[in-house]
Formats: structure tokens, C-alpha cells, sequence
């Protein structure tokens, strides 16, 4: 499999150009670079660039908005509301993070209420700049139906990540995790079916609710929840919070995530921003006596943890073909 060293610079600004060329406003398409830069450079593929030519074909047909402003309202004093109006989840974020900052500052506790948005992709990217401001941040999302209760073989929930970032006492990221409810995301078994390997046991069941390592009979059934009861249990907290609470959809509701045309995704999330300094000057103590005793353990690490940006990824040359393509605009 062939790949080419990128510059990361490059990869978000031919990302941008793509979102312009396919519809989408100059600080909607900028946000959304961002975003995909940051996947890419972590190794989050499926949140990076293997959305792009989704996002290209779902602006041309309509399914998502690359020009509508998000609706920034406080219904309460500490509960700010943002509806997307079928626009991209990360515009949305941005317009509404610094309103959520400054009343978490005031309120020491804050939600943060996404409605009516394109999926988020990666949750974690998001949690991250709040920790990235010095405060606590807890997400949640939920996607197309693809997960079974335990026993079950019907799809029920998304996926329904999970994220939480934490600040580190200078300024900088203690430890954060963005993890799914599910087994596995559905995208490792469709990477799986494309390169013709098996998946293990207990990622998925077939449409009998059978357990399945074929990932062609997975996508005909269902995927598990991680830890089973355990995850099914994070998964359905997590759909109350980014449907229920928020006004959006349920898992049920929506269709693939990355067909090109169909109803907007109408997705929702959920942040929870908490003030570490609220009850005392004893969190970042706290935090590090945890850090430490890990660090101790060789072979140990606290997920998200001295994470440093690089420069330059590889990417596979056909994805590199695929950017430079869509960055020229629809083919004719």
C-alpha cells in the first residue's frame, strides 16, 4: 500500500478548498479543516479525511448546510443552547464555545447543548478545547443505529461515544479518552470487509444475533456493546443526553451517516463543562498523584498524554489523490 508524506499544513488547507468548492462559507470550511487536521495528525483516520469526500457530496446535495449560521441562545444561566440548523457540528461549537467558557467561569458548572448538527466525528476533538481552557470537559453523541441490546439483533443505538479531556495544572492536557459505547466503531468492520480480513469475536453479531468474525455478515447485523450490559448501559446515557436532552434525533431516526444524499443527519450533542477550581485548590494535586502513579508502571501511559502535534503524517496515496480531487471542486 503505497503512502506519501503530507504536511499537515497542506492537508487542511486542500481540505478547506474542497469544503468552499463543494458549498460551503469560508469559516465553516476553515472549522472543519481544523478538525480533520487534528484526526489526521492524531491517527484518527475514520474522523479525518476518510469523511471528506462524504462531507464534498452531502453539501452539494443539500443533506448538510456549508453556509448557515448557528442560532446561540442561554435558556437558563448555565445551560447554553446551540442549534445547528442542519450545519456542521464543529461551526456550531465555535460560535457557542466562548459563550460556554465565560458562564462556566461565573457558574463554576455549564452545559453545553448542540441540536440540529452534521455528525461531530471525532467527540474527543471537542472536549479537548475546553481542557484546553482549563476546565473539565465531558461529551456525548449519538449516530445511525447500528448496536443491538445485549441478546438482541436489531439495531438500536449508535455507537454513542463517550469523551472526556481534562486540563493539566500548566495549561496543557493532563489525560483525555474519546471511546465509543460500541465493541468497536463500524467503521474498523467496514475497513475490515474492504480489505477482506476477519473481525475478532464479540465486535458484532449477524442479522440472527449470531457472533460473527465475517465483517460482510456484521454489516448485514449488528455490532455489540463494549463490556456488554456494562456498555449497552454508557450507551443508552449517552443517547439520552444527545437526543433527549438536546432535541435531536434518535439513533433510530437516522440514516447512514455517509450516504451523499437523504435528511439532514439532525444529530445532537452534549458537553459538560465543570470548573476544577469550584470546590477548592486540591484538583490539580489530585490529578497528578493519579499521573504519577501510573507513570510509574513501566509500559503505562494515561490515554491522550503528552500527545505532541507533528509536522507531517503518511497517508495512503489514493486518499492523497482522492483530497487533491476535491479540492478542484465537483467533476462535472
Amino acid at each position: 500500500m503505497e503512502k506519501i508524506e503530507l504536511n499537515l499544513n497542506e492537508i487542511e488547507s486542500l481540505t478547506k478548498n474542497a469544503l468552499i468548492n463543494h458549498g460551503a462559507s469560508n469559516w465553516i470550511a476553515t472549522s472543519v479543516a481544523k478538525a480533520v487536521r487534528v484526526a489526521e495528525a492524531k491517527g484518527n483516520l475514520i474522523c479525518g479525511l476518510y469523511y471528506l469526500e462524504s462531507y464534498c457530496t452531502q453539501l452539494v446535495s443539500g443533506r448538510v448546510d456549508g453556509t448557515v449560521e448557528p442560532i446561540v441562545s442561554l435558556p437558563k444561566s448555565a445551560s447554553i443552547h446551540v442549534d445547528a440548523k442542519y450545519g456542521f457540528a464543529q461551526a456550531a461549537f465555535e460560535r457557542a464555545l466562548p459563550l460556554a467558557l465565560k458562564t462556566v467561569s461565573d457558574t463554576g458548572t455549564c452545559s453545553l447543548a448542540i441540536s440540529h448538527s452534521h455528525t461531530c466525528t471525532s467527540l474527543g476533538y471537542f472536549t479537548e478545547q475546553i481542557a484546553q481552557a482549563g476546565f473539565i470537559g465531558i461529551g456525548f453523541t449519538n449516530a445511525s443505529a447500528v448496536v443491538s441490546p445485549p441478546g438482541g439483533n436489531k439495531a438500536i443505538l449508535g455507537t454513542n461515544p463517550i469523551a472526556m479531556s481534562i486540563p493539566s495544572r500548566n495549561g496543557d492536557i493532563a489525560f483525555q479518552f474519546d471511546q465509543s459505547t460500541s465493541a468497536i466503531a463500524l467503521g474498523k468492520i467496514t475497513m475490515a470487509s474492504a480489505a477482506g480480513e476477519n473481525i475478532p469475536i464479540g465486535w458484532a453479531v449477524d442479522s440472527q444475533g449470531n457472533d460473527t468474525t465475517n465483517p460482510n455478515e456484521a454489516l448485514k447485523g449488528s455490532l455489540k456493546s463494549s463490556g456488554d450490559y456494562k456498555g449497552w448501559g454508557f450507551g443508552l446515557m449517552t443517547e439520552v443526553l444527545a437526543a433527549a436532552f438536546t432535541g435531536s434525533v434518535n439513533s433510530l431516526d437516522v440514516k447512514g451517516l455517509k450516504l451523499p444524499q437523504g435528511k439532514p443527519h439532525d444529530l445532537g450533542q452534549c458537553y459538560i463543562i465543570l470548573d476544577p477550581s469550584t470546590h477548592g485548590s486540591f484538583f490539580f494535586d489530585r490529578i497528578e498523584k493519579i499521573i504519577t502513579a501510573v507513570s510509574e508502571q513501566e509500559g503505562t501511559r494515561l490515554p491522550g498524554s503528552n500527545f505532541v502535534m507533528p509536522k507531517t503524517v503518511k497517508i495512503e496515496k489514493k486518499i492523497f489523490d482522492q483530497l487533491s480531487k476535491l479540492s478542484k471542486g465537483p467533476t462535472s
